[in-house]
């Protein structure tokens, strides 16, 4: 009788596995999960700066992702340097650091505040940002939407206050972007200040936007916990940040570091003693980045589609009103 065959077991579906802890579960895997997604998918980020001309816009969004990020510079007749109007200016770039891919978008607004007459300039830029939130919104709600919708809508504001004060369009501009954008104050080319002044100005802005009511980025309301209150108020306690903007390098105790060459000496960009650069870098890309992007979709996107939804029905029961046989079926 030939000897019967007993089928070997596979080591894969063999039930002793030695040196197999079964009380884990292994949910800590989750976050190495998120990380490849991410790492796939990149990040966006879409920065809004708004101010005076001349006041370095363009320097401080190149220093801060140490890249020729900011629109090109244009040459031609002194009459058309000046826009007649306000420009909404778009320039896009794939920045990649160690592996990590982001699409930065960077939105000037070349005009703003230059004109005669500044009534209602700001009506553009509002109009701008909203135009961003319907284009999400159809994207959203059409039936044969993108797996994923390209995000265009601005992630954060900032906006440029000259050191030599800041006048009544600041305030009005900050107190109506607000409530739409998360806006982050710098003082722009705060090297012209001496400390006192620079000290005293920020002050000064602080109590104008309490006073005015004027909610900037991080906002109170949206501290989740402690430990994010108490980090927090201390960003609050600096703003507005006083920057110094420079794509230029110079050679300091034998280091090359970016900076501003003056007769007194060099003022060096990235050093915390001469101006708080770095805080706002920190801020904008090391700390918060993906904060300020949760809240432009949680919030400012948010509110934008419930209005919407409203002025839907409000139109729909506007027609109702008026056409009665727009029930019948």
């Amino acid at each position: 009788m030939a000897e019967s065959m007993i089928p070997e077991i596979p080591p894969a579906l063999s039930m002793e596995k030695p040196g197999i802890d079964f009380s884990y579960v292994g949910i800590d895997a989750i976050l190495e999960q998120m990380r490849r997604k991410a790492m796939k998918q990149g990040f966006e980020l879409n920065i809004m700066v708004v101010g005076q001309s001349g006041l370095g816009k363009s320097t401080l969004m190149n220093t801060l992702f140490k890249s020729k990020v900011s629109r090109k510079s244009f040459v031609g007749t002194p009459e058309e340097k000046i826009p007649q109007t306000i420009e909404i200016k778009s320039i896009s770039h794939d920045i990649e650091e160690k592996g990590v891919r982001m699409k930065l978008t960077v939105i000037d607004t070349p005009g703003f505040g230059d004109q005669i007459n500044n009534e209602n300039c700001w009506q553009p830029i509002m109009r701008f940002i909203n135009d961003q939130y319907e284009q999400y919104l159809q994207e959203e709600i059409n039936i044969d939407r993108k797996k994923r919708i390209p995000d265009s809508r601005v992630h954060c504001c900032i906006y440029f206050i000259p050191p030599t004060g800041h006048w009544p369009l600041d305030v009005e501009f900050m107190r109506r972007l607000s409530k739409v954008v998360n806006i982050v104050p710098v003082i722009a080319k705060a090297d012209t200040l001496t400390l006192e002044e620079r000290d005293f100005f920020k002050k000064k802005i602080r109590e104008e936007l309490r006073a005015n009511g004027i909610d900037v980025y991080p906002q109170k309301e949206f501290d989740e916990d402690p430990e994010d209150r108490m980090i927090n108020e201390k960003i609050r306690e600096m703003i507005p940040f006083a920057v110094v903007g420079s794509d230029q390098e110079y050679q300091v105790n034998g280091r090359r570091l970016l900076g501003r060459k003056t007769k007194w000496g060099t003022i060096e960009v990235e050093n915390i003693a001469h101006c708080e650069f770095a805080y706002l870098r920190d801020l904008l890309i090391r700390t918060h980045m993906q904060n300020i992007k949760d809240i432009t979709s949680s919030i400012h996107y948010e509110m934008y589609r419930v209005r919407r939804l409203n002025e839907n029905n409000t139109q729909a029961n506007g027609l109702s009103d008026h056409h009665p046989a727009s029930h019948e079926i």
